[in-house]
């Protein structure tokens, strides 16, 4: 360990100690989602000293993250790097002793369970409830802990999840919200202060749970408005007894799903699309066979290709995030012209 004094005014916090550092050590986390919340919850786990931290996010690194997505510098967003990389990069430059992976990838029903089998925890940093459920269903079936939250405009929510312990997000939300029924950081925006928030009270609950403090976690489903100045906890019980999830065992959601995936990007007019097999991009030849038609840059993990009016940015599990639409039939279209079925 480089020198003793690293986590030396952590230890002397009661509610940890030593045992609770050597158990934080030794513990194996996974974090889906490194935007706002993900990389917030990833700077303060590697510095509390958490052993091994894997970071899966599909996304790359935007001007427009860095109001709230601290962990991110400019030259991240200049050099396009995909954020579970640039967090990774900065992790090892703040804790060289922890283990970090990071995993440039689409979480879904085919990679979700192979994820969290070897973690002792599951942070959610998403911004969308069918990754929600799908981390839910995984965590539920394997019986892994999981700390879900969520932060819009100024407000914020989060809930602990303990398998046959406490109401899963299922019990709490059959439902996920009806499309465009629900604000976004597109049409409300969202400011640091919330972030912030929600971050420091999914990390804490983290700490407890890794140090096996279960009885100091908050048991409830807690909101908070900053702006508002309000703060409120619903009190949570039991599993609900005919939740799909925690009552009846199925998990919807870990299903294969037929074809390519197409989503909507939240705040971004772009689409995502995944296909339908897990495959391999050679990006360097992809690169060589669009520079003939318009502007090709190219680093180790992503290609950013200029169509127009378009932009299609492609990754090397062939994902492709396309810019400039909404519209999932004309993102369709383009992705099979320009890098096929």
């Amino acid at each position: 360990m480089k020198g003793n004094d690293r986590y030396s005014r952590q230890i002397l916090f009661s509610g940890l100690g030593k045992e609770g550092q050597i158990r934080l050590l030794r513990s194996r986390v996974l974090l889906v989602g490194c935007g706002a919340l993900g990389s917030a919850q990833a700077e303060s786990l590697a510095r509390a000293g958490v052993g091994k931290l894997r970071i899966a996010d599909r996304d790359f690194i935007e001007y427009s993250n860095l109001h709230r997505q601290t962990m991110f510098t400019e030259s991240d967003a200049d050099n396009r790097l995909p954020k579970a990389v640039a967090c990774a990069n900065h992790i090892r430059e703040i804790n060289s002793e922890i283990e970090v992976e990071p995993n440039v990838t689409d979480v879904t029903h085919s990679n979700i369970e192979k994820m969290i089998e070897d973690c002792d925890l599951v942070l959610d940093g998403t911004d969308n409830f069918a990754t929600r459920y799908l981390i839910n269903d995984a965590c539920i079936k394997q019986s892994v802990n999981w700390i879900y939250g969520a932060a819009v405009g100024s407000y914020g929510v989060t809930m602990t999840i303990r398998p046959g312990e406490t109401p899963c997000l299922r019990c709490v939300f059959p439902e996920s919200p009806p499309a465009a029924s629900a604000p976004t950081c597109d049409t409300a925006g969202v400011i640091m202060p919330v972030i912030s928030v929600v971050a420091a009270v999914q990390v804490t609950e983290a700490l407890k749970l890794l140090t096996e403090q279960k009885e100091e976690l908050h048991n409830s489903l807690m909101q908070i408005d900053m702006w508002r100045n309000e703060w409120r906890r619903i009190k949570l019980d039991r599993p609900v007894l005919d939740c799909p999830a925690c009552g009846l065992r199925r998990f919807e959601s870990l299903e294969p799903q037929a074809g390519e995936f197409a989503a909507i990007l939240c705040g971004r007019h772009a689409v995502q699309i995944s296909p339908a097999q897990p495959t391999r991009v050679d990006l360097g030849a992809l690169s060589e066979k669009l520079a003939k038609l318009g502007s090709v840059k190219a680093n180790d993990y992503l290609l950013r290709f200029d169509a127009g009016e378009y932009e299609l940015t492609v990754f090397q599990d062939a994902r492709s995030i396309i810019r400039g639409t909404n519209d999932l039939t004309t993102a369709r279209s383009l992705y099979a012209k320009y890098i096929g079925n």
